[in-house]
């Protein structure tokens, strides 16, 4: 039975990770954009309540799962009943590489068209990743990984062979 916590920076490669994960050890997958954001234009966040209760109804529907995000307040609410964190802590270069050339987001853009015309805006919010004071930040990622009570890993690239 695995319970995995995956954060890091945008781009950090979060989502490939966890898919992977899901596949190798057979655990369920939630991705906390869906959960993060009202359908609004311009996106707002939902309210921390609505978030956490479907955090919750996620966690008590499997028994092995893996929760990926970049949001320390929403990771703070399945930290409990996690018993594995991975911070993935690439370089900021590294993470614009990866938005640079990540695939099509069908479950957050109507189309890749849609995804790109964000890709501006995204590399600029990765960008200010260690200087920003948000729960999206290097530092607030760092104080949550060291707060952290469970087993735990931190990467600085995508190459976890060694």
């Amino acid at each position: 039975m695995s319970k995995v916590l995956i954060f890091g920076n945008s781009g950090s490669g979060k989502s490939t990770l966890a898919q992977q994960l899901s596949k190798e050890r057979a655990l369920a997958h939630l991705d906390l954009d869906t959960l993060a954001w009202l359908p609004t234009n311009p996106p707002a966040r939902m309210p921390l309540p609505d978030s956490q209760s479907a955090i919750e109804r996620f966690i008590s529907s499997a028994d092995s799962w893996v929760i990926e995000g970049c949001y320390t307040d929403l990771l703070a609410f399945a930290a409990p009943h996690a018993d594995e964190a991975i911070f993935l802590d690439l370089p900021v270069a590294a993470c614009i590489e990866n938005a640079r050339n990540r695939p099509w987001e069908p479950h957050k853009y109507a189309s890749r068209e849609d995804q790109d015309k964000n890709l501006d805006m995204l590399i600029d919010w990765i960008a200010q990743y260690p200087t920003r004071q948000d729960v999206f930040s290097e530092a607030a990622h760092n104080a949550f990984y060291e707060q952290f009570a469970g087993k735990k890993f931190i990467y600085h690239s995508n190459d976890r062979s060694h």
